[in-house]
């Protein structure tokens, strides 16, 4: 038969809060660099590319806020149907993003403090 009890049960409510605390870590990660962004372009000002970097981290934390609740509901899909979701690239080119970011911070500082 298709109708199996076993296929109704609710899912552990602990695999649920999880996902949950998974999202607001996303949200966290993208309002940090947000709020980096602001930050660059309000303190910023010796910076030769201030606003390309500030743009880019606010853009990378708009991608973080994104990311997350896509993977949210995915994983809470993946959760109700019994397995698990898929991992999918958008962590890593948000990483990859962060990092191209911070090293261009980084890169101009050390240009302006040895310069």
């Amino acid at each position: 038969m298709d109708d199996d009890p076993a296929d109704r049960r609710d899912p552990d409510a602990r695999f649920l809060l999880a996902n949950e605390r998974t999202l607001l870590a996303w949200l966290r990660t993208g309002l940090a660099l947000q709020a980096a962004g602001v930050a660059t372009f309000q303190f910023g000002n010796q910076l030769d590319a201030q606003e390309s970097i500030s743009l880019g981290l606010i853009a990378v934390g708009l991608a973080c806020h994104l990311t997350g609740w896509w993977r949210y509901r995915a994983a809470d899909a993946a959760i109700r149907a019994n397995r698990l979701p898929r991992r999918g690239l958008a962590p890593d080119a948000i990483v990859l993003g962060a990092v191209v970011l911070s090293v261009a911070v980084g890169a101009l500082l050390l240009r302006d403090v040895l310069g």
